[in-house]
């Protein structure tokens, strides 16, 4: 899934802190200098992270005045949100076998555990 000018939206929001970026930016629009604030790493950091972001297409940047505002673009956002619900399926499916492995390493340990006591019991009994 590509936007932008090559980024591919997977690769941008791989990084932690921009998805944090992502999360600031949902609650509304932010400037450069706002968003840097926010974080323990050095602005021309966040800006290159921004930058990651909008060239994949996940933010939009506008200059207002001396100050450049990022608006969060959820088209492309609600696509990958679309990828990720299409993966449900197979999420379930995965759910319900670790279920099932569950099931059986509780019966295991429970079947040790008892053979082992009927172990000990003949042990002391001999």
């Amino acid at each position: 899934m590509r936007y932008g000018l090559g980024m591919d939206v997977f690769e941008a929001v791989a990084d932690p802190v921009r998805r944090e970026l992502i999360g600031h930016l949902a609650a509304g629009d932010l400037a450069a200098g706002e968003l840097a604030r926010r974080f323990d790493v050095s602005r021309p950091a966040v800006s290159r992270h921004l930058r990651v972001l909008r060239e994949a297409g996940l933010v939009h940047d506008q200059a207002d005045g001396r100050r450049r505002v990022y608006r969060l673009e959820r088209t492309a956002l609600s696509e990958l949100t679309r990828w990720v619900d299409s993966l449900a399926p197979l999420a379930a499916r995965w759910d319900a076998r670790l279920d099932a492995l569950d099931t059986e390493v509780r019966r295991t340990v429970r079947d040790r555990r008892r053979d082992g006591a009927t172990t000990d019991q003949h042990e002391e009994t001999a």
